[in-house]
């Protein structure tokens, strides 16, 4: 294993991301030793894992919760949604610091700061990373009633998260704030990664070119090295229809949030949604850069209160 001055850094993640200056392996390894079998040298003579191989993502995300967060007992669900944690916990970096605009410029902790996970999904990845870094209090939402139950099931089985982590079923799909908030309820921001693809065929087409790009090309096509299912994968219209759908919401309850916010992968999203917000016409808005590796995207954030 190659010491840690000699990881490669994650260019782009933000300065508080823990994985920004790679992963240390070995202690990985130390933390969650069924990560061992999948460690190999990468053509560079670091250590790395098969990125296209879905075991092997989901042993990585096991030990790097374990060894950064804290969090014992994790798993998805077979098809679930394994996501990359660097990437998730830079959303929750830029959030943080967009936040920390009204503290003198230092990001708000503990849990007077409550935060609404749109989607949270079975891995319950935002509020596993809020907790651990600024000990914030979450509510995540879902539609789906499997992913509810299993991300109730790990909160309950890691007591960091006791208290400070509670989900609620979205029992309306056609809805995305409604239904789940009580009245009179405030959230300092909400987040949302919303499904990215127009329809299943465009889904299933995406994952073949990651598996490619990943050099997956000779295994099953639609098996994802992160998994997903339909209502995390695809969106009638794709993200832009859902964040148009979160802002047109959002201005029917403009006290609900301090700060509405939604990843946007791609730029081709962008016009639509800046359409809705004209739209919609919140008193700030903001479009916030947020890079790993190759990768480029955005977090797009809204707010109807003035700025101080």
């Amino acid at each position: 294993m190659n010491p840690e001055s000699e990881r490669p850094r994650k260019t782009g993640l933000h300065p508080r991301n823990r994985h920004a200056a790679g992963y240390d392996f070995a202690a990985l390894v130390r933390s969650w030793p069924a990560l061992a079998r999948f460690v190999r040298p990468s053509p560079a003579g670091t250590a790395t894992i098969d990125f296209a191989d879905p075991a092997a993502v989901l042993a990585l995300n096991q030990a790097l919760l374990r060894h950064d967060y804290g969090i014992a007992h994790w798993d998805v669900p077979p098809g679930y949604l394994c996501p990359p944690i660097p990437g998730r916990a830079d959303y929750v970096h830029h959030l943080a610091d967009l936040l920390g605009e009204l503290n003198g410029g230092v990001p708000p902790r503990g849990t007077g700061t409550a935060v609404l996970d749109i989607g949270v999904g079975a891995n319950c990845i935002y509020p596993i990373v809020g907790v651990r870094e600024y000990d914030w209090r979450f509510v995540g939402t879902d539609v789906a009633p499997a992913a509810v139950a299993w991300a109730r099931q790990l909160v309950a089985r890691n007591p960091t998260l006791a208290g400070r982590v509670e989900i609620r079923e979205q029992r309306a799909r056609t809805q995305v704030f409604a239904g789940v908030v009580t009245p009179g309820e405030r959230f300092a921001a909400s987040m949302c990664n919303p499904p990215f693809h127009r329809s299943a065929a465009e889904a299933a087409a995406g994952t073949r070119r990651k598996l490619r790009n990943l050099g997956g090309g000779a295994r099953t096509p639609l098996v994802r090295n992160f998994g997903g299912r339909s209502n995390e994968l695809w969106y009638p219209g794709g993200e832009a229809a859902f964040v148009g759908r979160m802002i047109a919401e959002s201005a029917r309850q403009p006290e609900l949030c301090g700060w509405f916010t939604a990843l946007v992968s791609s730029r081709e999203s962008l016009p639509p949604i800046e359409r809705a917000l004209r739209a919609a016409r919140p008193a700030q808005v903001r479009t916030i850069a947020v890079a790993q590796g190759q990768k480029r995207s955005r977090i797009v954030a809204w707010s109807f209160r003035p700025a101080a």
